[in-house]
């Protein structure tokens, strides 16, 4: 199962996406595809950031939502979450929240996070993850 970072998601939605990440989503079975609850919490902040707040929001709720799986922060990524930060921190090397989360949703789903981020989640040893941008 694979849970698609923010950036995929935005990049799926661009004029010309990646072909790359078109040809790995085109073999990929619908019911393996995820986002998190925080990604769309980040779609959202940056809708209503933007000039066309309202052409966003339509897109993600008429397009986006119905065709992906959605999974939630739960209890047991909390978890995780709360421990990654601890030993993040310790080490030095601190991650955004929402990025935690997202890595904490993936370990405690056993996904495999995509993304064009790999530099800021190769800090979490337990965490897979590809980029197919």
């Amino acid at each position: 199962m694979f849970l698609f970072d923010t950036d995929i998601i935005t990049n799926i939605l661009k004029k010309k996406p990646s072909k790359r990440l078109l040809k790995h989503l085109a073999v990929v079975p619908n019911n393996e595809q995820f986002i998190s609850t925080i990604t769309i919490s980040e779609i959202v902040y940056g809708a209503v950031k933007s000039d066309r707040p309202d052409f966003h929001l339509h897109n993600l709720e008429t397009i986006l939502l119905p065709s992906v799986n959605v999974v939630g922060f739960d209890s047991k990524a909390a978890y995780i979450c709360g421990q990654l930060r601890a030993e993040l921190e310790k080490k030095g090397k601190p991650l955004d929240l929402a990025d935690l989360e997202i890595a904490a949703i993936c370990i405690a789903g056993n996904f495999m996070l995509i993304t064009g981020n790999t530099k800021h989640f190769t800090r979490i040893n337990t965490l897979r993850h590809e980029n197919w941008l």
